[in-house]
């Protein structure tokens, strides 16, 4: 490759800091700007300075370059570095570079990235909208269809987006979009182009402005659509919906539409992820002695057999009664956790019950177990 070193492109050392580089590269793109230099290699030379500064600018991109030199970014199919076999690929690069030439030259100059004037009027992406939405623990869990209506902007349907009819030539700026003036500061005389104010800077006009929308391309617009909703769904996920929202300007394509969930609690089952967990009650006698118990899952009753000894916070896992999460196929399962409830009240004859209990050998017991611990002398 007969590229020049990226840091030397610039005038600066391997140890230069970002806001060096920038520094560096706002002196050069000023001195070489096209609409500036009329020297004959005044463009390959400010197509050399930004190359520079697009790859050192980047965190990654610099890592690389350090590493590998130029052959990091060689390969021909645009891959590492956002190189191709044309040179570099300026693709997401343009909107800093001319944010960085406009504050630089004080602004309304319309500069390109790559060298004379930018269309102000590119066809441009709707803005995303973010719909919060509330859902029952139920629908959450099994997934359900919901209506919602959105008062969003969207191609105006009259004039496709364009704002009028009978396309022509802009008669004020001929077609460029822009104006060219000439400037004086005190660093000389600079050609000031500014965004032509009949056409907008698209270079074009319509001989009927649309009534529909009043020549803005969007209308606003209220509708309901019914959005389905998959199972496993938790609070805090995120469901994106292509193309809902709102319309793009100059015929660009719509944004998407968000829908940010809040689920609510439910009386009995708890939710860890897909996992579910219950907590069930149980008497002193099916502690000790064991019982069978009906269960209610997610979706039908089991009969669930508890053994004997069982003890608060005992554990018991139902595999596969868990939620079904249709994003990532997994099914959760199903927690038991075991609570031993105390009567509040006895009659005579449970309280002759216990206290006869009390009196027998409960020698393999962790009580005492733990009464010969604090009695030990």
């Amino acid at each position: 490759m007969n590229k020049k070193d990226y840091y030397e492109v610039l005038g600066l050392n391997k140890n230069a800091t970002d806001d060096e580089i920038k520094s560096a590269f706002r002196k050069l793109a000023k001195k070489y700007h096209p609409d500036l230099n009329k020297e004959p290699d005044a463009e390959a030379k400010f197509k050399e300075v930004q190359e520079a500064y697009a790859v050192l600018s980047d965190p990654n991109k610099r890592k690389q370059y350090d590493q590998f030199g130029h052959a990091a970014f060689a390969n021909g199919d645009g891959g590492a570095g956002g190189f191709g076999a044309g040179g570099f690929n300026f693709s997401g690069f343009d909107a800093d570079l001319d944010d960085i030439l406009g504050s630089m030259f004080g602004g309304g100059f319309g500069f390109s990235s790559r060298g004379g004037s930018s269309r102000q009027s590119r066809k441009s992406r709707g803005e995303d909208v973010l719909y919060h939405m509330n859902l029952t623990f139920e629908e959450a869990v099994f997934g359900c269809s919901k209506d919602i209506r959105l008062d969003t902007s969207v191609s105006c349907p009259d004039c496709d987006g364009l704002g009028g009819h009978d396309e022509e030539t802009c008669d004020v700026c001929h077609g460029s979009g822009t104006i060219t003036s000439e400037q004086r500061t005190i660093l000389g005389s600079f050609l000031s182009k500014t965004t032509c104010s009949n056409c907008g800077g698209t270079g074009k006009t319509f001989k009927r402005r649309c009534s529909t929308c009043n020549g803005k391309g969007t209308i606003k617009n209220n509708r309901t659509i019914t959005i389905k909703i998959p199972s496993g769904i938790d609070t805090g996920n995120r469901l994106r919906v292509p193309g809902k929202g709102e319309a793009g300007l100059n015929g660009g394509p719509a944004g998407d539409l968000y829908i940010e969930f809040k689920v609510s609690e439910h009386e009995f089952f708890k939710r860890d992820g897909d996992d579910i967990y219950l907590t069930v009650p149980i008497t002193i006698t099916d502690a000790v002695l064991g019982c069978k118990k009906d269960i209610r899952t997610l979706d039908s009753v089991v009969t669930l057999n508890v053994k004997g000894g069982t003890n608060t916070g005992d554990k018991q896992r139902i595999k596969g009664k868990g939620i079904k999460n249709s994003s990532t196929g997994r099914t959760g399962d199903m927690y038991l956790i075991f609570e031993v409830v105390l009567p509040d009240k006895l009659t005579r004859e449970q309280k002759e019950l216990f206290e006869r209990l009390s009196t027998t050998n409960l020698e393999d017991s962790t009580y005492n177990k733990f009464t010969r611990f604090v009695n030990k002398k």
